[in-house]
Parts: structure tokens; sequence; C-alpha cells
């Protein structure tokens, strides 16, 4: 068939499907592209032609349209995936960061930024980097970090090998995350004969790769001799599908089991067995127990410093990493399980028949679960307290107005904190949050992303005044495509969660919140929202709010509600220590006290080896 470059692409994407649950859908779901040289002439035109086989979808923001293609990703429990393409400057570059957080988080995403002239006739092009000593290099090679798999198509022909290949990664439990193909804009306009079987139907099905015989018993063996064993739930149980086998291992053994950011929403909150979050962002119940535990099952997670407590919460414990990454499941010294989740928990309960935890222990779990989530509806109730409402009040407000339809979406600040710790998720896909990587930017165009990947799903976006000022564009977008969102902003002025970290590290109020010299002037979001097409308003009082979301959830399309908050406010209770370094020399007293605290912290740490 001869075909360009760009058209084979498509037509290659367009004939690859996957199986999920008995039903077959594209395993691409679509192509995000903003146009400019570099694309418009090879893939503009393949994209136009192919029409509904590979749908096109326009964003404002070539960040914020992989950050959709990203949440899209999650909220589809990385099953499938969504391409886009930019031009070859500033429109490759802007999704760099989009990049690195599908890679921390290990979810599948397809670039395809345009590029150089392969045949560098008309060298320099418009936007290209030059490299003084090497004529190679283009600012896609800036992917290279931040890609599982990266090439650059210089030739037609290197699509046969090129595509199968990024495919791979894209569909991988262990290597899954960002696959970048930086392609020639000359390349895309050249035409090639293709093999017509290379652009046949294929039907995909996810990888579950079932544990070691050896692996398993020494994890089984563990476990029946654990006096205090504890499972962490991370967000492995969900791609795998494995949330009713989670239960079933749970009930069948008398585990507790405590949740990470990733994993919150495996079970529903409510389970009998269930202990909340862990970790810096954690309750009282789980982190009770984690210090308390001799045994922890973790289940796949990459155990970040925000669910170890930088390793002081857990690390000390005899720990068994059940994870389909070998890279993941030797972590922190542990018993590796390597395996899918679902298959690992399936394998492990019969290995485990007839044989439970300590009934003392699981009944200490849910006595402590019980009273935190005593706690949870104290803080979260909406007495007031304060003259502004608290982000947990807030959030408590929303949570009530949620139904087992809803998905709850954020990313960075203080939100995700208070949610995790807080937060009651109804189960799978009713929780998503982006803290992996963090990125203030991700809510508003994440929320896109997940009501994409769920039509029938509510989606209410949390989102700070910070992050809202720094990627709000993607309000318009999800109005002209109809893809409704709820978005509930929380204006309290800057950068209040770094502002108290600030302060708590010893340091002044400084370049964090409007007023601490850094003047600000009043910013209207509802009328803001309102100019980008949403249905807005600004609640004067907590007492307003669930009115007003209520007045979101009947509008046509997307509706924005804003509430000023506190931003000294933040839950105490929970929590673990974070391991933020502070300055050994200052002339503050205050941070000569501060680290006083933080010597003190690394010296109570087991595996502290400074001298």
């Amino acid at each position: 068939m001869k075909l360009t470059a760009a058209q084979a692409l498509v037509r290659w994407l367009a004939a690859q499907h996957v199986e999920i649950d008995g039903a077959t859908l594209p395993l691409c779901a679509g192509m995000w592209a903003i146009f400019g040289h570099g694309n418009v002439a090879g893939l503009g035109e393949a994209l136009h032609a192919a029409g509904g086989a590979m749908p096109t979808f326009r964003a404002h923001n070539e960040q914020a349209m992989a950050l959709a293609a990203t949440a899209f990703a999650k909220a589809s429990f990385r099953r499938r995936f969504m391409a886009c393409t930019t031009s070859i400057g500033p429109g490759a570059t802007n999704m760099v960061t989009a990049a690195a957080v599908a890679h921390v988080n290990r979810l599948p995403l397809l670039l395809i930024p345009g590029d150089v002239f392969a045949n560098r006739r008309p060298d320099p092009v418009l936007q290209q980097i030059e490299d003084f000593g090497d004529p190679t290099i283009s600012a896609n090679d800036c992917f290279r970090p931040v890609s599982r798999y990266w090439d650059r198509i210089t030739r037609p022909e290197q699509l046969l090998t090129s595509l199968p290949a990024a495919l791979a990664v894209l569909l991988d439990p262990v290597n899954c995350g960002p696959a970048t193909l930086a392609f020639c804009q000359d390349v895309q306009a050249e035409a090639c004969d293709y093999p017509e079987a290379f652009f046949a139907r294929r039907v995909h099905r996810i990888r579950r790769q079932a544990p070691d015989p050896f692996e398993l018993e020494a994890a089984a063996l563990a476990l029946r001799g654990a006096k205090a064993p504890l499972v962490i739930a991370g967000g492995g149980v969900l791609y795998s599908g494995a949330s009713a086998g989670l239960a079933a291992f749970l009930e069948a053994t008398g585990l507790p089991v405590a949740e990470t950011q990733a994993g919150k929403g495996a079970l529903a909150w409510d389970h009998p067995l269930a202990v909340g979050s862990i970790g810096v962002t954690g309750g009282t119940a789980a982190n009770t127990l984690a210090a308390e535990a001799d045994v922890v099952l973790a289940i796949g997670t990459r155990l970040q410093d925000f669910t170890t407590g930088s390793r002081a919460l857990i690390g000390a414990q005899r720990l068994i990493q059940l994870n389909v990454a070998p890279f993941d499941a030797q972590k922190h010294d542990a018993m590796p399980l390597v395996a899918d989740a679902g298959a690992g928990l399936e394998a492990l309960k019969a290995e485990l028949a007839q044989w439970k935890a300590p009934t003392a222990w699981t009944a200490r779990a849910q006595e402590l679960s019980a009273a935190w989530n005593a706690r949870v509806a104290a803080i979260t109730s909406a007495a007031p307290g304060n003259a502004r409402p608290s982000d947990a009040q807030v959030l408590g407000a929303v949570n009530r107005f949620a139904t087992a339809r809803t998905t709850v979406l954020c990313a960075a600040g203080g939100l995700p904190g208070e949610l995790h710790k807080l937060w009651r998720a109804s189960g799978p896909g009713g929780y998503h949050l982006e803290y992996g990587y963090s990125c203030m930017g991700y809510e508003i165009a994440g929320g896109l992303g997940a009501k994409l990947a769920a039509p029938d799903r509510e989606v209410v976006v949390m989102v700070g005044d910070g992050s809202y000022l720094m990627m709000n564009s993607e309000i318009a977008t999800s109005v002209a495509m109809g893809a409704k969102l709820v978005i509930v902003v929380l204006d309290n002025r800057g950068f209040g969660c770094i502002n108290r970290l600030q302060q708590g590290v010893g340091g002044a109020p400084f370049n964090n919140l409007f007023g601490d010299a850094l003047p600000m002037p009043g910013i209207d979001f509802a009328a803001h929202a309102r100019s980008l097409g949403a249905v807005s308003e600004k609640v004067a009082a907590l007492a307003d709010l669930p009115a007003a979301l209520a007045r979101a959830r009947a509008a046509a399309h997307t509706a924005v509600v804003v509430i000023d908050t506190d931003p000294t406010v933040s839950t105490g209770e929970g929590g673990a220590w974070w391991d933020v370094p502070v300055p050994a020399v200052s002339a503050r007293a205050e941070v000569a006290a501060a680290r006083g605290r933080y010597d003190a912290a690394l010296a109570g740490r087991g595996d502290h080896r400074e001298g």
C-alpha cells in the first residue's frame, strides 16, 4: 500500500484494539493535536482523512492535552491510551512535563512531536534547536529521560519496527510509560510501499503475570509467622482490576489494609478491614498499625517517601513486595513476590488457605479504624470554627454531595493531603489523584481526560487558586466537547501548602501568599471561568456550598464553584514524618530550632547512618 509515513502511522494506530471485560475497543482512543509547522502538513492531512477511525481533539495548551491523555489512561486503569502530536518547537517541549507525569505514574502515553528535516536540506528551520557539535540532536531529545521508549523517525520504513516496539511498552505492565516518536516533518510527507498485512486489525490483551512458586512460598511463610501483619494497597491493585480479589483475600485472612494515594478506592472506605490512608498524608489508624506491624505486604506500590514516611514509618518491618515490576519488588530490602496484583493475591490466598491473622490484631485494627472514621466525620463537618472554612470542611461538603458515580480529581498542593486522609472513596474509579509527580496544573486538564475515559461518571475537580492560575484553558475545551466537569476552586490567595511548609521548617512567610511582600490584585475566578464558557458562581460561605454544588450538577455543561478558604489550617491528626532538609546554619532562631527537630528525627530512624 503506497502511503505517506503519516498516513501509515494513523492507519496502523486505528487498527489496534484491546479486549476489556469481554468487549473490544479501540486501543488508542484518539489523537490530541495542536497543529503547527512540523505536523500540520503531514499528520494533519492524515488525521483529517482518517475521520472517525482516529478521532482528533483540539486543545489550547500542549502540556494540558498531554495531561488530559495521561489522566485518560489512569482513569482507564492503564488499559487504553491516547496520542498527542505537536509542532517541532515550543509545542513539543511543552509536553515534556506531561511526559514526566506519565513516566513517574507508570501510565501509557504516546507522544508524536514534529521534528526537524531528516534530509537537513533547509537547516536551520524555524524553531530548530541547534547543537554546535551534534547535528542529530533536536529539542525532542528532551523527551529521552522521561520516555520509556524513544525513537526519531528519519525514514518511512522505520515505522514497521518502531510502532510495534512503542506499543509493546505502552501495553507492558512492567515497562508501562510514555513512548515518544519524534517524527521528522519531511518524513511525515514521504511516500512508501507498506505491506498490507501491517495494517491488519489486531486485538491485544493485557499480560497478567503469575508468581514464582518459591517466592510465593516464602511470602506465605512470612505471613503465617506474623503477629501483626498489615497490607498496603497501591495503584497496581486498581490497574490489575483486582479490587474484588483484594477484598476476598482480606476477608479470608482477616488482614487489615491501608491505602496509598494511587490505591485509594481499591476498597470502599467502609469495608470492615479498611483502615484508611497511610504515610505522610495518612490517617491515625493506618499509621498506628504500620508502626506496630511486624510484617507488611505491599501490593502494587512504588513505596515512595510519602507512603513510607521517608522510610521512618515503613522499613523496619519484614516487608513483602507483591509487584509486577522487579525494580519495585526489591525496594527497601523487601522479599520480592513478582506478579500481577490480581494473580498474586489469588495465588497467595490459596497458599494461605485456613490461615488467619491473629484475631486480637484484626480487632485492634477495626477499633482504630472506627475511631479514625469518627474523627474524620468531625473534621469534615460544617461546624464553623474560623472566619473562612478549612480545606477539610470544603472537602466534607463535596464528599457529602458525591454519589457512587462521582470521581473526585486533584493533584498538587495541600488538597491531596487532606483528600488522602479524609475523602471517603466509594470504590474503584471514585478517587483520582496525581501525586506521583505532584503536578500543579494537572487538575482541570486531568478532569477532562477522566471524563473522556468514563463519560457516565460525574467528575468533580477540586483545585486551588494556584493550580487554577497555572492551567485553566481546558475549561473551554470541556465546554466545546460537551465533557461536563464540576470544578470547585478553593481560593486561599496563594500557595498555602508551601507557606505552611516554609514556616514548619523555620522560614519566614515569603513569596507564597498574596500580601506577604507579594502584591496581587483581587482575582474574580468565577468571572474568568464564565469567560471560558463555563457556568460559574462564587459562594460567600460554607453554608452556601451545598446549594451551589446542586446547581452545578444541574447545569448543562461545565460548572465552576469558587469559595474562599483559610490558608493557615490543615488537618493535624494522622500523618508521618517527611524528610525535608532544614538549613544547618541560619540567622533565624526558628530555623535553628527546626534544624534541631530535624536532627532528632533523623537520629530516631532505624536506618540512619550519618556520623
